[in-house]
């Protein structure tokens, strides 16, 4: 997902989730601390316990606002958050699982939906909630929620990537606008890239970069969506990324960085708010982030649609996302729906958006930290509220963004798609050896996760 998201503060005040499972001994205690559940007896109310990584700033707030009103107007069912870094979140889950101490609610990232669900984890969502969620969001959001057809969660955060570009940029070049195809990309890319005397990058055209899941592997899973290929097989047991689609996405990332456009050692996030990248595929996410970087000069900014290889195809791209789920441990599954319910279904008004105009808690949540949600009809209700033109691309990807896997090996197969993806920019592997090494490494992880 890519890191999906913009969940934690990384160097240079930029957000990003890192993948790093290792489990520090401050965690295990905290891992280890019992939650305090009430018996629901009068006087003593259920306590329900939501983990998520929404752990500090405007996130931590956010998500306290809807808990406060429900604990303020539901007397017999309360709520308590918890939070850890995002990093920490799936060793969290974890370890709190094995120990008996696991939280009511669940809130991961959707990509470890498959390995939470094998572990027992996680509870399907009883059968009037999920024909509600089947009903109520756009397909890739469910899918990202499911498990082989199972639902097992409302989504929140839906992240669908697009391209972001820098008019100004664009301009100098004499671009009249954003790339539709392959074929316009490289061009842009190689008319806005721009060297010094010695060879060091200025510009780059297009942003590869080795800095993290989002810009590696996130905007490569893009760009194999909208060729039409898909990295791992429908039935989940095996890369499908060695197919004319994953060959031609490679090719291109390589000419890329062969023809100087690209820089991969470049920190992509960075580059692009100070003016030195002219095009990167990533997440909605980004555009809150760079708003507060970029100041008066986000003005510069434009996202379109990741562009496809000819004129006509289909459009396609990546999306990530989280969801709310129920502890398969939870001794009160039935209060957790609820709440959870009233969370994401249940309409509120939105004075914002004009008299009569509502939208679902989790949307108003999302949109206010500058995310979107798989419900496309709050989106275009909160969005026309004077929201920022930029998120419009994203929330036009919902109707055809294609889900993260989240089959039980998808983490892994993940980082192990990085590392390929990292060899091949930096001439470690040809193409031919950067498929053949993904799909004989990625079949082995997947078939053995079943």
């Amino acid at each position: 997902m890519t890191s999906p998201s913009r969940r934690t503060r990384a160097a240079g005040g930029l957000s990003r989730r890192r993948f790093a499972l290792v489990l520090p001994s401050a965690l295990l205690a905290a891992g280890c601390a019992a939650p305090y559940r009430g018996t629901g007896r009068p006087g003593d109310p259920i306590v329900l316990t939501l983990l998520s990584h929404y752990a500090s700033g405007e996130l931590k707030d956010a998500l306290q606002g809807p808990v406060d009103e429900w604990n303020a107007t539901h007397d017999r069912v309360k709520v308590r958050t918890k939070a850890v870094e995002f990093t920490d979140l799936l060793t969290t889950l974890m370890v709190r699982q094995a120990a008996g101490q696991g939280a009511d609610i669940l809130h991961p990232y959707c990509l470890w939906n498959g390995q939470l669900v094998r572990a027992g984890v996680l509870r399907p969502a009883p059968s009037e909630h999920a024909e509600e969620i089947r009903r109520g969001y756009g397909g890739a959001a469910v899918g990202a929620a499911s498990v082989g057809g199972t639902v097992y969660g409302y989504p929140t955060e839906v992240q669908t990537y697009a391209l972001y570009y820098n008019k100004r940029l664009l301009r100098e070049a004499g671009v009249a606008g954003p790339p539709r195809t392959w074929r316009e990309l490289e061009q842009t890319a190689y008319r806005t890239a721009r060297r010094d005397r010695y060879g060091n990058t200025l510009v780059q055209g297009f942003g590869l970069s080795t800095y993290d899941d989002s810009t590696t592997v996130g905007q490569t899973l893009a760009l194999l969506n909208a060729a039409g290929g898909r990295f791992v097989s429908g039935d989940g047991r095996s890369t499908a990324i060695d197919s004319p689609a994953g060959r031609a996405v490679f090719d291109l990332e390589l000419r890329l960085v062969t023809e100087g456009a690209s820089s991969p050692g470049v920190n992509v996030y960075k580059a692009f708010a100070s003016g030195q990248v002219a095009m990167v595929v990533s997440a909605g996410w980004w555009t809150a982030d760079l708003k507060g970087l970029m100041g008066k000069d986000y003005r510069d900014v434009g996202v379109a649609p990741v562009p496809v290889p000819a004129v006509g195809d289909r459009r396609a791209t990546l999306s990530t996302g989280f969801m709310l789920g129920v502890n398969a441990a939870s001794e009160h599954p039935r209060e957790a729906w609820e709440f959870l319910r009233w969370l994401n279904t249940e309409k509120v008004g939105v004075k914002s958006a004009g008299k009569g105009a509502t939208a679902t808690r989790m949307s108003t949540l999302q949109v206010s930290v500058g995310s979107l949600t798989g419900r496309a009809d709050d989106m275009r209700t909160l969005l026309g509220a004077g929201g920022d033109p930029n998120l419009r691309p994203f929330l036009d990807a919902l109707a055809y963004a294609v889900p993260e896997p989240n089959v039980p090996g998808a983490q892994q197969a993940k980082s192990l798609l990085r590392k390929n993806i990292e060899a091949l920019w930096t001439g470690q592997q040809s193409v031919d050896e950067a498929l053949r090494t993904t799909r004989r490494q990625v079949d082995q992880e997947v078939s053995r996760s079943w």
